[in-house]
């Protein structure tokens, strides 16, 4: 069951990361997009800290945590040379890495309520790879948005 829900979990990051990429690339990515992409992922950030009740420390590690594997995460996507499986694979295996971390940061009891939180408020598809393929879970924040106005 645990590897399910790591599946899931990886599965609705990577989905996260394409739907935030393909937002990324219909504005241009121009400096414009870059301010609109820092409020979103400001509002997202700040939304976490109140409804998760996370202290300032708790807050800039998990930012700290997402701001260090951001270029791994887009140095993978930008791999034209690897598979789709391939970089899916890569992706699920740095998504795994950053989870360990970020439980680190926030304790076991702590981790489940923002693994839940980020299946809360995670985009339910609709990025580049497309909808339904299952539950999202406690992959991080890697980008996206979410029905309530949230996102990277």
């Amino acid at each position: 069951m645990n590897i399910i829900k790591k599946l899931v979990s990886g599965a609705a990051f990577i989905i996260a990361l394409f739907a935030f990429q393909s937002t990324y690339a219909q504005g241009g990515g121009g400096r414009g997009d870059t301010a609109a992409m820092r409020q979103r992922m400001e509002a997202m950030m700040q939304k976490m800290k109140t409804d998760l009740k996370l202290t300032d420390a708790q807050s800039d590690s998990l930012t700290a945590i997402n701001k260090d594997f951001q270029p791994k995460m887009r140095e993978i996507r930008q791999d034209q040379s690897a598979s789709q499986d391939d970089r899916r694979a890569k992706m699920m295996e740095l998504n795994d890495a950053r989870n360990k971390r970020i439980q680190a940061a926030l304790g076991d009891d702590l981790y489940k309520k923002y693994q839940q939180w980020m299946q809360d408020n995670m985009p339910r598809g609709g990025g580049r790879m497309g909808g339904g393929r299952g539950g999202n879970g406690g992959g991080g924040f890697g980008g996206g948005g979410n029905g309530g106005g949230g996102g990277q």
